[in-house]
Order: structure tokens, then C-alpha cells, then sequence
């Protein structure tokens, strides 16, 4: 497995600049990373500047809460497609899921599945896996995977903690073989990312993609 093609090179920092956005770009395109994941705002950018490299533009939807209304996450998400992404990760509403608003949770889900597979593109459910007893874990799974999503990834990297070995494990055998799973947060090096891999992690969403790609490389 070459690891930099299952990688999402990422920047989501609020306060992350034109300058770094390139960097992130460039690295993209000579590491062969699998895409970049970024804020709304720069897909256009990213879409421009990686056409006909190979590499996809991700990008966040209901970021990083998940609590928009549903009327905004279509929006978003529309807007995003409209602007080139080719992958969008969506968060939850959590809130919801804590109330055991299981169909409003289902509904926005298949809604922006819709929308993404009607252009072709890829839908991700960001469940934030702290925030989650274990049970509701796999509840959220399921439930992404009856709405149509082709991902359930672990967290956003902004809430208490990130990716875990066993919630990526539980994940992965929370949904159909249809769906993947996306780990990420908190995954700065390669031992990290092989125990997300080994636990059955299909993508990883990392901003120290660089270094994991080049102790791989070195072991």
C-alpha cells in the first residue's frame, strides 16, 4: 500500500492563509496525495490549480459543530459542488443524535448524499466519535450507512480528541462493506496512521501528511 494515496493533505485552521493554501497544493501534486481537504472558501482556488493533477478537492460542511440547520448544509454543499469539490465531509448534528433524533439524523444525511452522487461526488459523515457514547457510534454508522453515504469518518480535530484504533475498529464493523471509513485527528506519524490503517481505516485525514509520507519511506 502507498500510504500518500489513501492521505486527505489537509488544512482547516480558521486562520490558515492564500500562501499556505498553496504550499498545501503543491505538496499535493508532488506527494501524489490522494486530495486536499480544506474550508469552503479556498475550493475554488484548489479545484483551479489541481485540475488535471489527479488529485481531489475535499472540502467540510456544518463545520466544525454540525449544528447548521439542514437548509444551510444543502446550500453548502451545493455551493461547494458548484465550486469543484469532488468529496464533501459532512458533520452530523450531534445534537440531534444525543436526543435520539435518529430519522432527522438520517434524513440530512441521505439529502446531502443526494446532492453529492447526483454530481458525482463522494459523501463522508463526520460522526465526532468524543462526543458519542459507543453505542451511539454505532447507531450513527448505521444510519449513515442506510442514507446513502460512501464514508463515516471519526472527528473533525476540533473538539476534545481525535481519531481512535478501537472506534475505527467498531466503525468498520458497523457498516456494510459498501461504506468506508475515514479516520482523523491527531494523526501526526506513521505508527498512528498503520494502527488506523490495520484497524480498518480506508482514508485518513491528517495535516502532517508530509512527514508520515517520508518516515514510510525511511523505514
Amino acid at each position: 500500500m502507498e500510504i500518500n494515496r489513501i492521505i486527505d493533505h489537509t488544512l482547516l485552521k480558521p486562520e490558515a492563509n492564500e500562501e499556505q493554501i498553496e504550499k498545501l497544493l503543491k505538496e499535493a501534486i508532488e506527494y501524489n496525495f490522494f486530495s486536499v481537504c480544506v474550508n469552503p472558501t479556498w475550493v475554488k482556488k484548489c479545484a483551479e490549480m489541481l485540475k488535471d493533477t489527479g488529485v481531489k478537492v475535499c472540502t467540510v460542511i456544518g463545520f466544525p459543530l454540525g449544528a447548521n440547520t439542514l437548509e444551510t448544509k444543502v446550500f453548502e454543499t451545493k455551493n461547494a459542488l458548484d465550486n469543484g469539490a469532488d468529496e464533501i465531509d459532512m458533520v452530523i448534528n450531534i445534537g440531534y443524535m444525543k436526543s435520539k433524533k435518529f430519522v432527522e439524523v438520517e434524513n440530512e444525511i441521505a439529502e446531502l448524499a443526494k446532492i453529492c452522487h447526483d454530481k458525482g461526488a463522494i459523501l463522508k459523515v463526520i460522526l465526532e466519535n468524543c462526543l458519542l457514547t459507543k453505542d451511539e457510534i454505532k447507531k450513527g454508522c448505521q444510519l449513515a450507512d442506510k442514507a446513502g453515504a460512501d464514508f463515516v469518518k471519526t472527528s473533525t480535530g476540533f473538539s476534545t480528541s481525535g481519531a481512535d484504533a478501537e472506534d475505527v475498529k467498531l466503525m468498520k464493523e458497523s457498516v456494510s462493506d459498501r461504506v468506508k471509513v475515514k479516520a482523523s485527528g491527531g494523526i501526526r506519524d506513521y505508527k498512528k496512521a498503520m494502527e488506523m490503517v490495520n484497524n480498518g481505516a480506508d482514508r485518513l485525514g491528517v495535516s502532517a501528511g508530509l512527514a508520515i509520507y517520508k518516515e514510510s519511506k525511511s523505514l
